[in-house]
């Protein structure tokens, strides 16, 4: 991973979590679902993370939380957890 992107990476996990917990969902709940570890997850997820992850678990994870992927490239907000759903 280009260390430019480092800080973009760490961003996306912040808001995976964000609304994985806003969803009420546990690291290995949403593994599950995704056939991904919890330990997975949480790498992702973790604030000084630098594990690079592609496209596609990006897009599993939107899945598993019923999300539009876009939902992790915009500013966290109660609008776009609305505006974004794909379960309402």
């Amino acid at each position: 991973m280009q260390d430019n992107f480092l800080n973009k990476y760490r961003e996306i996990g912040r808001r995976i979590a964000f609304y994985r917990n806003k969803r009420g969902i546990s690291q290995e709940s949403l593994g599950e679902k995704i056939n991904y570890s919890k330990s997975y997850i949480s790498k992702i997820e973790a604030p000084n993370s630098d594990v690079p992850y592609s496209l596609d678990i990006l897009f599993a994870i939107a899945a598993g939380l019923q999300l539009d992927p876009v939902i992790f490239l915009v500013p966290i907000n109660e609008e776009g957890f609305e505006k974004y759903r794909l379960d309402k």
